[in-house]
């Protein structure tokens, strides 16, 4: 029984594409999915009773990110960052997957996506399960993030700045190793929706379509005041120093947050849609253990 339902897991996505939406959170994911959803040839998840229809909580293969740590916390797992290499890397696995998401997408739609977070460190292991899958990332400013995140996970904003660090590190480690892989800035989404989301549907397959009406631009700027009265303290300058090398690689500043540079050549490909390879930078914030290689 088991056979046959590997077989026909394996028919559907083949029939299908498989569209896996990740970023940190509040980086923009919610939105981005919504974008994509409304489009006629796409289904997202509907009615599933779980946390931002977000197919982590609807499967039992990996752990969703709230057991491993929540927001601003996951990627420091030792269990966050999963490759082709996991152990939960099965032959049935793609089978699970399917049989838990299936019933919340419109299946008669050709691109069907699943959208998580933690994603954005588990793209290699989901292509290893879903070899033709596609992956759009979607990253923010990280003081938006980590101001944005607090309320919910209590820590300090230093610590999830390294967070920010580690997952998109990881991210650009295993971008080179995806066939189809493309990234998107939040700030550019919600600012010039029109483009971008020409650029998602091309990468997709799709005809374009009318962006949503309800984008809203300039929210990073409630956030980086916040952030502005505790960069005074001179205590953290050096950690911001540490950091902002991995900021600017995205096109970000943490010294001078309203200040955009132009991102890193690996990072513009990315953008592109275009896979290009990126040495590992290994950053290594206080407590955490060093990226794998």
């Amino acid at each position: 029984m088991r056979k046959d339902r590997t077989y026909l897991a394996a028919q559907f996505a083949a029939q299908h594409l498989l569209v896996f939406v990740g970023g940190l959170h509040r980086s923009g994911t919610t939105l981005l999915t919504h974008c994509v959803g409304k489009h006629p040839e796409a289904s997202c998840f509907q009615n599933t009773n779980v946390s931002e229809d977000e197919g982590q909580h609807l499967q039992n293969v990996y752990p969703p990110g709230i057991a491993i740590g929540g927001p601003g916390r996951f990627g420091f797992s030792p269990e966050a960052h999963l490759t082709d290499q996991s152990r939960l890397v099965q032959r049935d696995t793609g089978a699970r997957l399917l049989h838990a998401w299936k019933p919340f997408w419109d299946c008669s739609r050709r691109v069907l996506v699943e959208k998580s977070p933690p994603n954005l460190v588990r793209a290699r292991f989901l292509r290893a399960v879903f070899p033709n899958a596609r992956f759009v990332m979607i990253v923010r400013h990280p003081i938006a993030v980590a101001v944005a995140t607090q309320k919910w996970c209590k820590t300090s904003l230093l610590s999830m700045l390294d967070h920010w660090v580690v997952c998109h590190q990881y991210f650009l480690q295993d971008a080179s190793e995806l066939r189809h892989v493309l990234l998107i800035q939040y700030e550019e989404l919600v600012s010039n929706p029109a483009p971008v989301l020409e650029r998602v549907f091309k990468f997709l397959d799709l005809r374009p379509i009318d962006p949503l009406a309800e984008i809203r631009g300039g929210l990073n700027d409630r956030y980086i005041d916040q952030w502005q009265a505790f960069q005074e303290n001179a205590q953290i300058s050096h950690r911001l120093a540490e950091i902002e090398p991995y900021a600017n690689a995205f096109g970000y500043s943490v010294i001078s947050p309203r200040r955009t540079v132009p991102p890193s050549e690996t990072v513009a490909g990315l953008l592109r849609g275009e896979v290009m390879s990126s040495p590992l930078l290994n950053y290594q914030p206080p407590n955490c253990q060093p990226l794998a290689s």
